[in-house]
């Protein structure tokens, strides 16, 4: 697989899986939509910081796999060579 092609592959998966599965799906599901994030000082700022961190680790593994790996992670997309060293 091309690495265009990977990158695309890759941030479609992006949006489909993580996103939605573990961010928008909970979120409707809990109906926090309609509530106040939080009444206890510092909860939000620090909740901020590790969502963004997370994501910025999503985003890197996901640039790395598709990258050094020449694959995308979805596994309806994979290539042939699916991981960063070549092997399947």
């Amino acid at each position: 697989m091309r690495i265009p092609q990977a990158m695309a592959g890759s941030a479609v998966f992006f949006i489909a899986a993580p996103c939605v599965v573990a961010g928008l799906v909970p979120w409707l599901l809990t109906d926090r939509y309609r509530l106040t994030l939080s009444t206890v000082p510092g909860f939000v700022p620090a909740g901020s910081i590790l969502i963004f961190a997370a994501i910025a680790l999503l985003v890197h593994s996901f640039a790395r796999f598709a990258l050094e790996g020449l694959g995308t992670p979805a596994p309806a997309l994979a290539g042939v060579t699916s991981t960063s060293q070549g092997h399947v």
